[in-house]
């Protein structure tokens, strides 16, 4: 969603085991960038279903939020104000399916191999960094923080 110049994105970072699924982006401001599956808040949509959707429509998995890394505050590649609510989660069904118009690839890495990616690899490397830095260090909070209907 944007409104006034400030996009509202969802992102999640899909978690089995020690590994992390990240896709590859081939769009207008992200070309062969990796990214965690990601994308706009519709307008009255609920940011934790936002996520949950994002993720069916990139990845083709079900999942369950575990957790947040926070939210970022960023001016993005294309010159927007992104306000970025980053989640945790685990597949609880479907199967990979990429969205190949906009998803050129995907796999399953260890977090900590995020740290060897160079900038120019990385959709907005800076926010990425926070993000692996959080997961890593184990920093994620509750995911009840954003919404008590999932206790």
């Amino acid at each position: 969603m944007t409104q006034n110049g400030i996009v509202l994105v969802a992102s999640v970072s899909i978690i089995k085991d020690d590994e992390v699924l990240i896709i590859k982006e081939n769009k207008p401001f992200a070309i062969n960038k990796w990214n965690f599956p990601s994308g706009h808040i519709e307008y009255k949509e609920d940011i934790l279903d936002a996520a949950c959707r994002e993720v069916k429509e990139e990845t083709g998995f079900d999942v369950k939020l575990t957790g947040t890394t926070g939210v970022y505050n960023f001016i993005s590649s294309s010159n927007d104000q992104v306000i970025l609510f980053h989640f945790t989660g685990e597949v609880i069904g479907g199967a990979l399916r990429i969205e190949e118009d906009v998803i050129i690839d995907s796999k399953w890495i260890k977090v900590s191999e995020l740290m060897n990616f160079d900038n120019n690899q990385l959709r907005e490397p800076r926010v990425i960094w926070q993000i692996v830095d959080r997961i890593v260090n184990q920093k994620v909070l509750p995911i009840t923080i954003f919404n008590d209907r999932l206790v």
